[in-house]
């Protein structure tokens, strides 16, 4: 309640105020053109960047799992214990141990995808 009453409006809504003398009526144009930027380019900008770092990240993540599984598999197969009717074992053990860590991968996918779920997973 201002001095002048109450119901009394100091300033009337910006709906009613007269646009500026400079502004031009090409103003729509370009207020649309920034708005659709804002709201539909910019995000598909980030969301682009997003996936292609996910994708350059799960090559390079993929690459170095392969390596580190042929690693193994030449280091248990220069182990002399493993030799003769025991040359499949190496191969058994990095294909399980490749298998393991697929099914754990593909438990966190799921587990951090799931709806309703919160970021603290």
């Amino acid at each position: 309640m201002g001095r002048h009453g109450p119901g009394w409006i100091r300033e009337p809504p910006v709906a009613l105020l007269p646009m500026a003398p400079d502004r031009t009526s090409g103003d729509l144009p370009d207020l649309l053109r920034r708005y659709v930027r804002q709201e539909t380019m910019d995000p598909l900008r980030s969301l682009g960047r997003f996936l292609g770092l996910g994708i350059a990240g799960s090559l390079m993540i993929g690459a170095g799992v392969v390596l580190v599984a042929v690693g193994a598999l030449r280091l248990l197969q220069d182990w002399s214990a493993l030799s003769g009717s025991w040359s499949w074992v190496p191969y058994l053990v990095v294909a399980m141990a490749l298998s393991t860590i697929a099914v754990l991968a593909g438990k966190r996918i799921s587990v951090s995808s799931s709806p309703g779920e919160g970021a603290g997973r």
